[in-house]
C-alpha cells in the first residue's frame, strides 16, 4: 500500500509534455486537415463585367474633359496623340487604384478587389473563402506594364504600320512579313481571348488573359453588400435610342402631305379648313409675290414651295382640294 501510494504523488517529469505533444501533433494536424475544406466561393460574373465596363466609361469621361481643355488650339493636334493620352489616362487609374491597394472605380462600385490567389493556395485557414492579401508589388507592376504600356505599344505599332503601308508593300520583304506577323499575333490573341471567355464563363475566374496570368482573381470586397448600381437609366436609354434610331429610319421614308391628306377627314375643324384664305400658300401659308396655279385644280401656291413639292412627289396632291396636280400655270397668264 505504501509503494503505490508513493508511485501515485510523484510528479512526471518536466519534459513529458513534450513527448506527449510530439506524439499527438500528427494526429491533431491530420484531423484539423480533415475537416478543414475549401470553400468554393462564385463570383457574379455580371458583376465583373459590369466594373470593366465602368472602367471604360470612367476613361471615356475623363479622357472627354481632358480633350475640352484642348478646344481651343489648332483643330486634329490632339488627335496623333491619341495613344498617348489614353496611356496617360490608364496611368491615372492604376496609379490611384491598384498601386495603392484600392479597387478601380468600376470594381468599387460592384464590391469587387483583385486578391493573390496564389497566395489564398498555400493558405491553410479559410473561412469566409473570400480572405486573401491583395496582388504584390511585382504583379501591380506587371499589370501596369501588360495593360498600359501593352495597350500603348501596340496602338502606336498599329498606327505606324498603317501609315507606312506595310501591308501593301510588294517591294520590301521585311515591311510585309512584318505585317503578317503582326495580324498573327493579333490573330492568336483574339483566339486565347476567346477560349479565355469561354473558361471565364464557365468558372466565373480570371475575365481576362493579364488577369489569368498574373493570378489576379476578383473576389467581393465585403460579403455582404448589393450592387450600387441602378440599371432603370440605363434600360430607359437603351429604348429610347432604339425608338430614335426607328424614328430616323422611317421619317425620311415618309410624306407630310400625305399624312395630311390621310388624317383630314377625321380633323375637327372642318369650317375653319372650308373658309381657308386662298390667297395665301397652303404649304408656306404666306402670300405669295409670284403666285402660280396648280393645275387643274386653279388654287395659289409659291413657285417655290409648289416647284420643289412636285419635284419631291411623283404624284403631288394639292393641300386644299387632295387633288393630283398636273401642271402649274403662273397666275394671270393664259396659256393659248
Amino acid at each position: 500500500m505504501s509503494g503505490s501510494s508513493n508511485n501515485i504523488g510523484t510528479p512526471p517529469p518536466q519534459d513529458a509534455w513534450i513527448d506527449t505533444y510530439q506524439k499527438l501533433f500528427p494526429q491533431w494536424k491530420s484531423l484539423a486537415l480533415s475537416h478543414q475544406s475549401w470553400i468554393p466561393i462564385s463570383i457574379s460574373r455580371v458583376n465583373q463585367f459590369d466594373a470593366a465596363r465602368l472602367d471604360i466609361e470612367m476613361s471615356a469621361m475623363l479622357k472627354e474633359q481632358l480633350v475640352k481643355v484642348f478646344s481651343l488650339m489648332k483643330p486634329g493636334m490632339l488627335f496623333q496623340y491619341e495613344p498617348e493620352l489614353d496611356a496617360f489616362l490608364e496611368f491615372l487609374i492604376w496609379r490611384f487604384s491598384i498601386w495603392v491597394d484600392k479597387p478601380t472605380p468600376g470594381n468599387a462600385l460592384m464590391n469587387l478587389r483583385y486578391r493573390d490567389e496564389r497566395a489564398m493556395e498555400a493558405r491553410s485557414k479559410v473561412r469566409t473563402g473570400l480572405e486573401g492579401p491583395g496582388l504584390t508589388v511585382a504583379q501591380k507592376f506587371w499589370y501596369c506594364i501588360a495593360t498600359v504600356g501593352g495597350q500603348y505599344m501596340w496602338a502606336r505599332l498599329q498606327s505606324f504600320s498603317a501609315f507606312r503601308r506595310w501591308g501593301d508593300s510588294e517591294q520590301r520583304p521585311l515591311a510585309r512579313r512584318a505585317w503578317i506577323l503582326i495580324q498573327r499575333i493579333e490573330g492568336i490573341y483574339k483566339a486565347a481571348s476567346f477560349a479565355n471567355l469561354l473558361i471565364f464563363l464557365y468558372t466565373g475566374r480570371y475575365r481576362n488573359l493579364i488577369e489569368r496570368a498574373l493570378r489576379a482573381r476578383l473576389v467581393y470586397g465585403t460579403p455582404n453588400m448589393n450592387r450600387a448600381v441602378s440599371f432603370e437609366y440605363m434600360n430607359r436609354q437603351l429604348v429610347w435610342n432604339e425608338f430614335s434610331e426607328m424614328l430616323l429610319l422611317l421619317l425620311p421614308l415618309l410624306n407630310s402631305s400625305t399624312f395630311k391628306n390621310i388624317f383630314r377627314p377625321f380633323s375637327k375643324d372642318k369650317s375653319s379648313s372650308s373658309t381657308e384664305d386662298d390667297t395665301t400658300c397652303p404649304i408656306c401659308q404666306a402670300t405669295p409675290t409670284t403666285p402660280f396655279l396648280a393645275l387643274p385644280c386653279q388654287h395659289r401656291y409659291c413657285y417655290y414651295c409648289l416647284r420643289t413639292r412636285c419635284a419631291a412627289v411623283a404624284s403631288f396632291r394639292c393641300s386644299r382640294c387632295s387633288e393630283p396636280v398636273i401642271a402649274m400655270q403662273r397666275h394671270g397668264v393664259v396659256r393659248p
